[in-house]
């Protein structure tokens, strides 16, 4: 039975986080001798037992190839593929299954549009539009499409408050914009956008919409029609499902005027050594194997996050983030980054007097505490923090204030260390 424990606890009033951690075998262990204190949610979750098992059982038992076989096993495969992709439809509330494209992650996605939708839009002296909050993911992309395209760049800033200035992002918008991609949840910073508003305004003038959502899907609950996002990106492992596996959203008449971005088997309907005519929505951009084990393992970390509950996860991830706050305002010479509370999902990034980041990583790996450090795939962020990197301690629903504590008590010695 999947989640049981978690199940169990999503009937209270009150969050179980107890009842949670049991469902994650990895959360269990020591590291140098101390209690693990896994605060590296942003680079990776941990996944709960019911992810490995439906991995396991899909190996153990339905391993085939998908959708050209008529074996029992084949048709077994297939179904598991299928369900996950109307798992990942429900999730996210697409209209059609055929709007959800399983792609490795986030990375992969945006890269597809890139380099399809975008280099069918893009031409000499065109634009796309950017924040200072993206990860180089969303930003290397749009380079090498714009550097082929002779377009250009445009980087809306990010206000004194670690907000994107909205204001700036409307006029940004011009007659040569073509495309706009932006972040949903900042991975440096944790900062929320408001990117039902942002998307409402570039529609206004007729322009296209990416958002990178890898950070909010675990997080926040996402409805791409609210939205009416033009595309919508995250990543399984970043969701407490496995790595290897993501998906791409897109409105239905946009995918099928988009031409394929790999090719091969299954993306195929028909080939000739004179002619191919490529396959129907989603399996145009879907060549090749693809991760089946991935995609099942996915719908299992979306129904485990479902029965838990997105609203009342983030409710619990918010007094996490609130707490910790408090827990590090304390810790003297230490500098927290990012907008205010009410604005931020949970991460906490910061640095501290006269130490640099990697050392202090360092330190807190010996004590068991497992953070991130450096830049976080955001240089040019980091450069407008005025820094070279931070720490990130990353939240999410199974952490415990206690871990918290542990984070605020080892970095006071830290500082000792280096007084």
């Amino acid at each position: 039975m999947i989640g049981v424990r978690a199940a169990h606890a999503a009937t209270d009033t009150r969050f179980d986080v107890d009842a949670v951690r049991k469902d994650f075998p990895a959360l269990h262990q020591e590291v140098h001798g101390k209690p693990l204190a896994y605060l590296d949610n942003a680079a990776t979750t941990q996944k709960p037992q019911a992810v490995i098992d439906a991995i396991v059982n899909f190996y153990s038992r339905d391993n085939a190839n998908v959708h050209r076989g008529v074996h029992l096993l084949s048709e077994r495969a297939t179904a598991g593929y299928e369900h996950a992709r109307e798992t990942v439809r429900r999730f996210v509330n697409a209209r059609e299954a055929r709007e959800i494209v399983f792609v490795r992650g986030t990375t992969e996605a945006i890269n597809l549009v890139a380099q399809t939708f975008g280099r069918q839009r893009l031409g000499e002296g065109d634009e796309v539009v950017l924040s200072a909050f993206e990860h180089h993911s969303n930003i290397v992309p749009w380079q090498i499409a714009c550097d082929e395209k002779r377009a250009r760049l445009r980087v809306v800033p990010m206000t004194g408050a670690g907000e994107i200035a909205i204001e700036e992002y409307a006029r940004s918008l011009t007659d040569r914009t073509r495309m706009v991609s932006l972040v949903h949840v900042s991975n440096a910073l944790g900062t929320i956008n408001p990117v039902r508003r942002l998307i409402a305004i570039a529609h206004e003038r007729g322009i296209p919409v990416l958002v990178d959502g890898a950070q909010a899907v675990a997080h926040v609950p996402v409805d791409v029609q609210q939205l009416d996002a033009d595309f919508y990106a995250f990543s399984g492992h970043k969701l407490f499902g496995p790595t290897g596996i993501g998906v791409l959203y897109g409105k239905a008449n946009l995918l099928e005027a988009m031409p394929p971005y790999q090719a091969g088997g299954d993306m195929i309907s028909s080939v000739t050594f004179e002619r191919t005519l490529y396959n129907t929505l989603p399996y145009k951009f879907e060549a090749g194997t693809p991760n089946i084990a991935g995609a099942i393992g996915l719908a299992a970390a979306i129904e485990y996050v479902q029965r838990v509950g997105l609203d009342r996860i983030a409710a619990y991830e918010h007094e996490l983030l609130d707490y910790g706050t408090r827990r590090l305002d304390d810790v003297p010479g230490l500098r927290l980054y990012g907008p205010p509370l009410d604005r931020k999902a949970a991460i906490l990034s910061f640095t501290l007097a006269n130490v640099h980041p990697h050392d202090i990583g360092t330190i807190l790996d010996q004590e068991g505490i497992a953070i991130r450090a450096g830049h976080h795939c955001c240089q040019p962020l980091m450069r407008r923090l005025g820094v070279d990197a931070t720490v990130r301690a990353s939240l999410a629903f199974y952490n415990t204030v206690d871990e918290l504590d542990q984070l605020a008590s080892a970095l006071g010695r830290v500082r000792e260390v280096f007084r």
